[in-house]
């Protein structure tokens, strides 16, 4: 059997561009009403499930604060809360001064070398300790006293560990004068200061004991004499006249 195509190729290709068209139009189409819907359902969601959803938040809001407000002392309340929450925080970082009455217990002279203690402070921030005190003793017991702060550690015990620091660094002497005390009688007053280290009041070492060294060497002699009274043998000047 033979077949004879009598439509011209013009024609045919006529029937497929508009057989294409019909394609990219359906699915322009299509696509234009998936578009639609998603749109009204971006909107359905917008302005009705949002604004369902914001009523009912605004009625959970307004009920909350009905029941705040009728809360009695309710800014009393809120104030002591915040502190709870902090006290803990608070809690770990204060510092343990009392140690410094176990520093005084251990410095402070006997006698004869009296020294009385008149005031006090403690600067955390400088890690310093300033005592002002007087000694009817004079300058030998200051001297001893210095000396006797300047030779101290700081046995310290944190987490089972046990360490050895110096107790004073920077040590002055300062506002040193004669005067009298509440009875008249004579004394010498003045103003020791020196760094403490971390360890002395970190609420992190578990034990503190202070203990006195002085290089071994307590006798009242060694610690009344000045050091500043001794030095270095000067050595020879090469060269020099004989």
């Amino acid at each position: 059997m033979i077949e004879i195509n009598l439509i011209p190729d013009v024609k045919q290709e006529l029937i497929r561009a508009e057989r294409v068209r019909s394609i990219v139009i359906s699915t322009s189409i299509a696509a234009g009403l998936i578009a639609v819907g998603v749109v009204v359902a971006l909107s359905l969601y917008v302005f009705g499930v949002q604004s369902v959803r914001g009523n009912l938040s605004d009625d959970a809001i307004k009920k909350t604060s009905q029941e705040l407000a009728g809360v009695e002392d309710l800014s009393k309340v809120l104030t002591i809360q915040n502190q709870l929450s902090v006290i803990s925080s608070l809690n770990d970082q204060k510092k343990i001064n009392s140690r410094v009455f176990d520093v005084l217990l251990a410095v402070v002279p006997p006698a004869p070398n009296t020294v009385q203690v008149s005031n006090m402070l403690v600067d955390s921030a400088e890690n310093t300790i300033t005592i002002e005190g007087q000694s009817p003793v004079g300058y030998s017991a200051l001297e001893v006293f210095k000396k006797t702060i300047d030779g101290a550690v700081v046995m310290v015990e944190s987490d089972g560990e046990r360490s050895e620091v110096k107790l004073a660094e920077d040590i002055s002497t300062t506002n040193v004068s004669y005067g009298e005390d509440s009875t008249g009688a004579k004394v010498l007053r003045f103003t020791i200061a020196f760094t403490y280290p971390d360890e002395l009041f970190s609420p992190k070492v578990s034990s503190v004991v202070v203990k006195l060294t002085n290089q071994g060497n307590v006798t009242d002699s060694f610690l009344g004499i000045p050091r500043s009274i001794f030095t270095q043998r000067a050595t020879d000047i090469e060269g020099g006249s004989e």
